[in-house]
């Protein structure tokens, strides 16, 4: 019985609401309301944006070290046999290796403790409070709908006298069920809005020393193979030599 009585109570709220729309009953218009659940809704939205992107960020580090490996993979087919007398080349790769097995047995797991586990759990709260939105609306679905039916019984009186004060009273238990979830929303919802900030505060501070410690261990695994390269002004004139040989060959211009 209770299941049918749910779903009597949802075809007539489909009713009520339909019959809103066309204008052929009441419609509560509550602008307080209609105002958090915007600021609420954008909250959201960019909540569950923010959550994205914290999981983007550590996906792009991890592309970083990969996509390293793979470049001093290339350089090593690239410089062929010869890769053997370069111990520059042979440091580097073992740098970004270790650089990259850190990366992913510290960094990755402090930064999803801190950032995107927190971040996840507050976006998984707004379901709660969009079934409470949900709750409101259909109350006040009801009350309308109650509204509606006294304000037709005051147009055109029954023919039972009792009909009237039952639906009034019926009228004022609706609007009661109603105005308690509603004021309970309108209480709550900026309270929610406000404590996104001692929310993000340890989670922002997470973010920042997670990209400062990627980017302090990067500076440090290659700072300890400075040593293996000349000064860097030498760098242009080395490749300027190689090149103006490789003009000089008798296949340059003769074909």
């Amino acid at each position: 019985m209770a299941f049918l009585s749910g779903i009597k109570k949802n075809l007539n709220r489909a009713g009520t609401s339909i019959r809103q729309k066309t204008g052929g009953t009441d419609k509560t218009l509550d602008n307080e309301f209609e105002e958090e659940l915007e600021r609420f809704k954008a909250l959201e939205k960019k909540s569950e944006k923010l959550s994205k992107q914290s999981k983007q960020y550590i996906d792009a580090t991890r592309a970083i070290t990969a996509s390293q490996i793979r470049l001093v993979q290339a350089m090593e087919k690239m410089y062929g046999d010869a890769a053997f007398s370069n111990p520059a080349l042979a440091e580097y790769k073992r740098a970004i290796e270790s650089l990259d097995e850190e990366a992913k047995n510290s960094l990755d797991s402090a930064y999803l403790k801190a950032v995107i586990e927190p971040l996840a759990r507050y976006v998984s709260y707004f379901p709660e409070v969009n079934e409470a939105i949900k709750r409101r609306n259909k109350k006040l679905l009801d009350y309308d709908a109650q509204r509606s039916k006294v304000r037709k019984l005051i147009d055109k009186p029954s023919e039972d006298p009792q009909r009237l004060p039952r639906a009034e009273q019926e009228a004022n238990m609706a609007r009661e069920l109603y105005e308690n979830l509603n004021t309970i929303l309108i209480n709550d919802l900026p309270k929610v809005i406000d404590l996104r900030v001692p929310y993000l505060d340890p989670v922002f501070e997470a973010m920042v020393k997670s990209q400062l410690r990627f980017s302090q261990m990067g500076y440090e695994k290659l700072e300890g193979i400075r040593h293996q390269f000349p000064p860097e002004q030498d760098r242009d004139g080395r490749v300027d030599d190689v090149l103006q040989q490789m003009r000089q060959l008798s296949i340059c211009g003769n074909f």
